[in-house]
């Protein structure tokens, strides 16, 4: 709470930081904005910029690295002060004591005669009026030294927080200091807002590829983890996934990866077509009325949550389809035994995907020039001619980038598949089968009570990396066919 007062302090700091240095230098001027070196309002970016920056970094590497120290100074006192065993379960301590931490800050907890008594020992009928202020049960049989533990963090997170919000007062009021002294009309504010800018701009751009880097090295690390306790030829060549936590496990990406594309492909075939011809229709064929409607109404499908459409494909269009095609069924066929099948997810993801193609193939559609249009009807070719010889090559690499887009969200869908597809891996050609695809393996195999360093549950690193790989493979092809099939234009 009191982070978030000072945070909320140092936005409105910043504001009258930015209108007090403008003011200041329009009246060192003394009514004069013939002389000053920069616009007045860059003087007043460059003292916001100097005063907020700082405070935004030493936020940032604040939150980023004092959970780190906290954690170690935890485990350091249950490991060295209180003899815990370094073979017991060191993390669900850690978890434990912060647990009981947020107990204490939960229940305003003031002082440490509220816990111990005199002579140091655990006062239960008090810890007990403690976890009853914040309606949580109180276990009796919880090690009494956790609640020192989670004390003294509780004193060291208090005192390290006021530290450090002192810190930034003392800080900000230095910079503002400076800023008095050294900003003149002379100064070349624009010149180094401009630059503090680009310093942005290049951090930001270093962040995303730092970021990228990240996830990719650590489940790197993870997967030659998996791969020293699970044979990576039983991996990448086997048949079979049937991970067993007990031991004994057959855990092959195949069948996983052919549900993976087989769904997908089936969704692509429902949300292309579909997609590409309404842009075409938006974009070339419709009046401006009828495109005020239909475009929003189209757009709807992207803002519905995908769990929505899980439900949708559970509880309607897959009964719909056994309806058809099971047993008893309209068509007399027993084809579908159960309402979850790839037909299903597929189709639901299908329609999910729609304004994922429509959409930014209409805006790439509407930015070809109407020039190349007017000179192929003065050339005698018709509307569908035009479309079809002139305006989609022109727009292919916006197409390609759409159905690239579509196809990465098709592989990387899980809640439709989970709930449409079914969690049966295997082999199948019939669409009207249950499948299941490789990120719902990787929630199912991170979820549960299963040892963190089991191959059962490494696995799920080995399966991301591939997932990461995959994509990165569409994306090499999409960008070889963009470049070989895109028209240039003067």
């Amino acid at each position: 709470m009191v982070g978030a007062t000072l945070l909320l302090a140092v936005v409105l700091f910043v504001v009258l930081i930015f209108f007090g240095s403008s003011y200041r230098v329009s009246h060192l001027l003394k009514g004069d904005k013939n002389n000053p070196n920069s616009r007045l309002h860059y003087y007043g970016l460059f003292g916001s910029l100097c005063t907020g920056l700082p405070v935004l970094i030493a936020y940032f590497f604040w939150w980023l690295l004092i959970p780190f120290y906290f954690e170690a100074s935890v485990v350091e006192n249950l490991v060295n002060s209180l003899a815990v065993s370094p073979d017991e379960n060191i993390s669900l301590l850690v978890g434990q004591v912060e647990t009981i931490r947020d107990t204490f800050s939960s229940a305003g907890l003031s002082k440490k005669s509220e816990i111990f008594n005199q002579n140091g020992t655990i006062d239960y009928e008090m810890m007990a009026s403690l976890y009853e202020r914040v309606n949580q049960p109180f276990d009796p049989e919880t090690r009494p030294f956790l609640f020192k533990v989670s004390y003294d963090l509780w004193l060291l997170e208090d005192k390290a927080y006021n530290t450090f919000h002192l810190i930034l007062i003392i800080m900000m009021v230095g910079i503002v200091s400076l800023y008095i002294f050294k900003v003149t009309p002379s100064f070349r504010a624009r010149y180094y807002v401009e630059n503090i800018v680009l310093g942005i701009l290049i951090a930001a751009a270093g962040i995303a590829i730092i970021t990228t880097v990240g996830i990719v090295v650590s489940m790197l690390f993870e997967t030659f983890r998996f791969f020293d306790l699970h044979d990576w030829k039983d991996f990448l060549f086997g048949y079979t996934w049937a991970p067993n936590f007990h031991g004994d496990s057959e855990m092959s990406i195949l069948p996983l990866l052919f549900g993976t594309f087989y769904i997908s492909i089936f969704a692509l075939f429902v949300a292309v077509p579909v997609g590409l011809f309404s842009a075409i229709y938006l974009a070339e064929y419709s009046s401006s009325y009828t495109r005020s409607i239909a475009k929003p109404l189209l757009e709807i499908l992207a803002g519905i949550p995908t769990i929505v459409y899980g439900l949708f494909a559970l509880i309607t269009f897959g009964p719909f389809l056994r309806e058809f095609f099971g047993d008893g069924g309209a068509f007399g066929v027993n084809w579908m035994s159960d309402a979850r099948s790839v037909a299903t997810a597929g189709t639901v993801m299908g329609m999910m995907l729609i304004p994922f193609v429509s959409s930014l193939s209409d805006d790439i559609i509407n930015a070809v020039p109407q020039s190349l249009r007017d000179g192929s009807y003065g050339l005698g070719a018709t509307q569908s001619e035009t479309i079809r010889l002139v305006v989609i090559p022109a727009a292919l690499p916006g197409i390609v980038g759409a159905i690239l887009l579509a196809a990465s969200r098709a592989i990387g869908e899980t809640m439709i598949v989970v709930l449409g597809a079914g969690a049966i891996a295997k082999f199948s050609g019939n669409p009207l089968e249950a499948m299941t695809t490789i990120t719902t393996r990787i929630v199912s195999q991170l979820t549960g009570d299963g040892d963190f360093n089991s191959p059962e549950t490494l696995v799920a690193f080995a399966l991301g990396l591939s997932l990461f790989l995959i994509t990165l493979v569409l994306n090499v092809i999409a960008l070889y066919v963009v470049r070989k099939y895109r028209e240039q234009y003067e």
